[in-house]
């Protein structure tokens, strides 16, 4: 089958890696003449992802006529590019044909929606979306490091044909109906790693991981209920799963920022010392304002948009967090026991 990947930063150069390695046909699309020219030249991005190559069979291009001779589009743009880049290829891509979308995050100016809804808007109806989502390091996808996701979408026979397409023996797709949870799962893990990450780099203990950790799901579970979700969507792979990759990895850009902000440094600071895009910043802000709509209790998120950009101290965040009302763990007003 051909498959051409929109995006080649680490997660797209992955999945080209990967999607060649069965046996497709793999061309990588790229909108920068500079990136376009290194791909060509060296193959791969050692910065990225050190040691990996790109088989010589795929192709690499800055045209985006190349959606039109495609079985199946995979976007792997970063978030703030979603739109734009699913807009310039809407009148070439095959209609009825899945788009496969590996992007994280929210869609600021969509009004910080998810990006499923971006690209169903912007494809305005000619092709199903899946999102692909779960505990994936483009590192260890690169590899060949045995790894699991879910394909989740409204169409059942679309996600099911992306698990046909993706699936390998180290690579195994789930499918879910429940595209809205699978992908703020996806979404708001890098809210929480941001935190974890705080929380290591200022020296707290694995009690306090733990803590973000699992009452992290239960608000990202409670939102997403809010949005539209399953609940139990937040104990499988784009939930727990996700969360638990990205908050303890040393691979993940959120862990990595939060424990520069947990050591003193400030947000944009952090930001800029990773040197690549730090979803979980950016996330911060889409669930506060997302939550002006879509009221919830969301004490983590809100205490991260406080810290992140309000500026309010690090010592004070976490009393207001301590100083809340006690409560019952259990959450009768989103969780209906008949589900899980």
């Amino acid at each position: 089958m051909k498959l051409t990947v929109f995006g080649c930063g680490g997660w797209g150069l992955a999945i080209g890696v990967h999607l060649q390695r069965i046996g497709h046909t793999v061309t990588m699309w790229t909108p920068f003449e500079e990136e376009y020219a290194a791909l060509q030249a060296h193959r791969g991005n050692e910065k990225l992802l050190p040691g990996i190559t790109l088989h010589e069979s795929v192709a690499v291009t800055t045209d985006r006529s190349a959606a039109a001779d495609t079985d199946m589009a995979v976007i792997a743009v970063p978030s703030f590019a979603v739109h734009e880049t699913a807009q310039s290829l809407r009148d070439f891509l095959p209609a009825g044909r899945p788009v496969v979308l590996l992007s994280k995050g929210f869609d600021k100016d969509g009004g910080y929606c998810l990006l499923s809804e971006t690209l169903e808007r912007a494809l305005e109806g000619k092709a199903p979306v899946v999102a692909l989502t779960g505990p994936s390091h483009a590192e260890e996808v690169s590899r060949g490091i045995p790894t699991a996701v879910v394909a989740a979408s409204r169409s059942r026979a679309a996600a099911e044909e992306v698990q046909k397409v993706f699936s390998a023996p180290v690579f195994r797709v789930y499918t879910s109906p429940d595209i809205v949870g699978a992908e703020l799962g996806g979404a708001m893990k890098n809210v929480m790693a941001l935190a974890v990450g705080i929380s290591d780099g200022a020296g707290f203990g694995d009690n306090t991981k733990a803590l973000i950790m699992t009452r992290g799901i239960a608000e990202m579970a409670r939102f997403g209920v809010r949005m539209g979700g399953k609940a139990q969507t937040f104990s499988g792979l784009s939930g727990v799963g996700d969360l638990i990759v990205t908050c303890v990895s040393n691979h993940s850009r959120n862990r990595r920022a939060g424990l520069l902000i947990g050591a003193g440094k400030s947000p944009e600071q952090a930001v800029r010392e990773v040197g690549a895009v730090v979803e979980g910043y950016y996330a911060v802000q889409a669930v506060h304002e997302l939550q002006k709509r879509i009221p919830a209790e969301l004490p983590i998120s809100e205490a991260m948009y406080r810290l992140l950009f309000e500026g309010e101290a690090l010592d004070q965040v976490v009393h207001s967090l301590f100083s809340r009302q006690t409560r019952s763990e259990l959450e009768p007003d989103w969780h209906d026991p008949s589900e899980w």
